[in-house]
């Protein structure tokens, strides 16, 4: 028997839905606000959550990811309004399993209840994510389990792999996850990098060449294709791929065969595929600039790694794990970390994800030789500085309020600069706009797009950035 939360502020539709979990077998609990919701998944064992997204304590969406990271990592399904496309949208990628739109039939509820349940339990049954080999994959926030459960899951089989993520967010790391959890971990890793291979030996460097097939082809040459045979062949940003190269690849990714350069034989190579991109390979293709076709055969099991800023919870495992690597290279004693060195690291954005701590580690560990602590002045002086511009526009924002401020001493340090005033203005205007909208629409959602003419994505995002809650 399994547990099902249903959050909604509607008395109706959690005594419906209560009737349907009941029916089949399992045991409903419901909620009536966020906060009773999230008290009850903190400290009851959940298997599934049914989620409202308007909620008169604040939006259901917002919720996701402390509901996800409760003890029993329910799964969660979001219910959403009639038509609601962003809502939708939204809820999956806020990590919901499912969503189902009101009103949904008792069917569709039911099937859609049964279905999670049964993913809930297959994916018990998968190798967790703590016993599979994740060497050099630091972190266990939420969002990391969920990429690790995936990595097990494709190293059970060897499907497509299609791994996407910023810059620096890790994604060799993950496929040589794949790779060495899976049935061929003890063959060859074969590393493609798509961006630096030269334009016209492409085809010559993936399929290889038999000797005099062009001019300095004064040897046969085995491709990178032929090496992966048995084992994983990486095509790490493969959205670099010439038209023409897609289409040759596109051949031998369907028959697993391929000619050499200058070959009159067909050579047969029994790789499994992990593709990577930091690109947006749909907007790619709508661009004709990458085969669909291509793509959905790359994309036959998908990875999206987060970056860094949306899994900060990890950012002290990170430091200390490569903080005591770099102690190790260098043969000295772990250093310790002031708080005010990790706070700083924890408020800096890193737009160069992992890699960017990384670096910035390294710079900090070269700089502190023999001191045993590291502070904020060890970092490198471009985050030191653009964290010292956010912190200071922050604190200049109610210069625009009082009169005083807005004439003034020009010499003055406190006068703001013109930019300055601009951004904290329109922060003001924004927030004070978003509060009055949802007054005037009684917190409906629906309605507050068409009168401003935000989509829902927007004003949702808009409205968690101000802390402005929907209900009124």
């Amino acid at each position: 028997m399994a547990h099902i939360l249903i959050i909604d502020d509607d008395p109706i539709v959690c005594e419906t839905i209560s009737h349907i979990v009941k029916h089949l077998g399992h045991e409903a609990i419901t909620a009536h606000s966020l906060q009773e919701g999230i008290e009850k998944v903190s400290s009851e064992a959940v298997d599934v959550v049914l989620l409202d997204v308007q909620m008169p304590d604040g939006n259901g969406l917002e919720a996701v990811p402390g509901i996800r990271k409760a003890p029993s990592s329910p799964e969660i399904i979001i219910l959403t309004g009639y038509g609601d496309a962003d809502g939708a949208e939204l809820a999956i990628k806020n990590g919901a399993w499912d969503y189902l739109e009101k009103p949904s039939s008792r069917q569709q509820i039911s099937l859609t209840l049964t279905r999670a349940l049964q993913y809930r339990q297959q994916k018990g049954a998968i190798k967790p994510a703590e016993a599979i080999k994740r060497e050099g994959i630091v972190g266990n926030s939420p969002q990391m389990r969920d990429c690790l459960d995936l990595v097990a899951q494709a190293a059970k089989g060897d499907a497509n792999v299609l791994i996407t993520g910023e810059t620096g967010t890790g994604k060799e790391l993950f496929a040589l996850a794949i790779h060495n959890n899976s049935r061929r971990a003890n063959s060859s890793f074969v590393v493609v990098d798509c961006a630096a291979l030269p334009k016209n030996l492409v085809e010559s460097v993936l399929f290889g060449h038999e000797k005099g097939a062009f001019t300095s082809a004064d040897r046969a040459q085995e491709g990178l294709i032929r090496q992966a045979d048995g084992g994983t062949l990486f095509l790490d940003e493969v959205g670099e791929l010439s038209p023409s190269v897609q289409k040759s690849f596109l051949r031998v990714l369907q028959e697993r065969r391929f000619r050499p350069i200058g070959g009159k034989e067909e050579i047969k190579s029994d790789f499994r595929l992990i593709a990577a991109s930091n690109r947006d390979l749909d907007e790619l293709v709508r661009r004709q600039q990458f085969r669909e076709d291509l793509l959905f055969r790359l994309r036959t099991f998908a990875i999206e790694l987060p970056p860094l800023r949306e899994r900060l919870e990890d950012i002290k495992e990170l430091v200390r794990h490569y903080i005591a690597q770099l102690a190790e290279e260098h043969g000295q004693q772990a250093k310790d970390l002031s708080p005010e060195f990790m706070d700083l690291l924890a408020r800096y954005p890193w737009p160069g994800n992992v890699r960017e701590l990384v670096h910035a580690l390294e710079r900090a560990f070269a700089a502190a030789p023999g001191e045993p602590t590291l502070y904020p002045k060890h970092l490198p002086t471009n985050i030191r500085t653009q964290l010292a511009r956010t912190s200071i526009r922050k604190k200049a924002a109610p210069a625009v309020v009082p009169a005083e401020r807005r004439g003034g001493d020009p010499t003055s340090p406190t006068f703001a600069t013109l930019q300055e005033v601009r951004e904290a203005a329109l922060v003001d205007v924004e927030r004070q706009y978003l509060k009055d909208l949802i007054e005037r629409t009684e917190g409906d959602i629906q309605q507050a797009c068409l009168t401003s003419g935000l989509s829902r994505s927007r004003l949702y995002s808009l409205l968690k950035k101000y802390g402005i809650s929907t209900a009124t």
